[in-house]
């Protein structure tokens, strides 16, 4: 591992490359700490720190978050803890709301700020797992001397963003060591792990804010939960990032009022058909809740057995 003076020197020469930003996102990075941020990399610093009335306000911004994330922070955490791993659940702000880390490590989580109520943004600490991750808004891998600090060189961590049931970025969840055997290919298992994990609380946080609606799920090979909420009627409330995305969707077209159907291009009713067969759908359930007693259907519906009878036989269902 380079010292922190050639690493230093390092950042130097790739942030004067006008060249290097527009090819790696690691020296983009590197250019909005010193250019944007005006940080140096040479300086010894920790990660801002919230007080403690500051972190709870902010743990109570993201209650439904923590709430829906709590599963899956145990289970990774089951998976690595005990290998000198560590895991952070932060806000859109790169605060840390969350953390799990075994007792033995915490002397030097807590040295190098891995610990909740820190900011691992890039304007507090420079390029980082989270505060890279929340910038570019994609999965990122920063592996030991591609952190901006030379402080922080002895860091290796796997970060994925987490949207909201808008499709905007919600949070982060981090994967970090401090060990110096922690291998790329490690690193780069361990972000499969942590993409799941994100996935999977999208999918939990979108359920959560449409608790009322049918989700459907899209048939899509894309990175993230593709997923619908839908009403009663088959009009779309709200979308997954992966969902908007494939299907064209934003938050105009979803006030609209736009039907599923459409937008999963499911075969449409023949022209004139649409009211019998929304009628024969509707009757279809109701017989289906009832196993198909005609009488109970029939005090369902509020009608008598001989109407439903006759609309039966006109909607040609047995």
């Amino acid at each position: 591992m380079a010292s922190n003076r050639d690493h230093s020197e390092h950042v130097y020469r790739v942030t004067h490359q006008p060249s290097a930003a527009a090819s790696s996102p690691v020296a983009a990075s590197w250019r909005r700490c010193m250019t944007v941020h005006g940080l140096a990399p040479e300086e010894a610093r920790l990660p801002w720190r919230l007080s403690e009335s500051e972190l709870r306000q902010a743990r109570e911004r993201s209650g439904a978050l923590i709430a829906e994330a709590t599963g899956e922070l145990d289970r990774l955490f089951a998976m690595v803890g005990k290998a000198g791993y560590c895991l952070l659940l932060t806000d859109e702000n790169g605060v840390a709301l969350e953390r799990r880390g075994a007792g033995g490590d915490d002397a030097d989580f807590r040295g190098v700020g891995l610990w909740s109520g820190t900011v691992w943004s890039e304007a507090s600490v420079g390029t980082n797992g989270i505060g890279t991750a929340i910038v570019d808004e994609r999965p990122v891998v920063i592996h030991r001397d591609q952190h901006f600090l030379s402080s922080n060189i002895g860091l290796s961590c796997t970060t994925a963003p987490i949207r909201g049931e808008t499709g905007r970025l919600a949070a982060a969840i981090d994967i970090s060591t401090c060990r110096e055997d922690a291998s790329e290919a490690v690193l780069s298992i361990l972000s499969q792990a942590v993409r799941d994990a994100a996935a999977r609380i999208e999918a939990n946080l979108f359920r959560r804010a449409f608790a009322g609606a049918r989700i459907v799920l899209v048939p899509v090979d894309r990175a993230g939960p593709a997923l619908l909420a839908v009403d009663r009627d088959d009009l779309v409330l709200g979308a997954t990032r992966a969902a908007r995305q494939w299907l064209g969707l934003d938050d105009k077209r979803i006030a609209a009022g736009i039907p599923a159907s459409d937008l999963l291009q499911e075969d449409l009713p023949r022209e004139g058909g649409a009211l019998p067969d929304a009628e024969r759908a509707a009757l279809r359930r109701v017989l289906s809740r009832t196993n198909g007693n005609v009488s109970m259907a029939a005090d369902l519906l509020g009608i008598s057995r001989a109407t439903l009878y006759r609309k039966m036989k006109r909607l040609s269902l047995n």
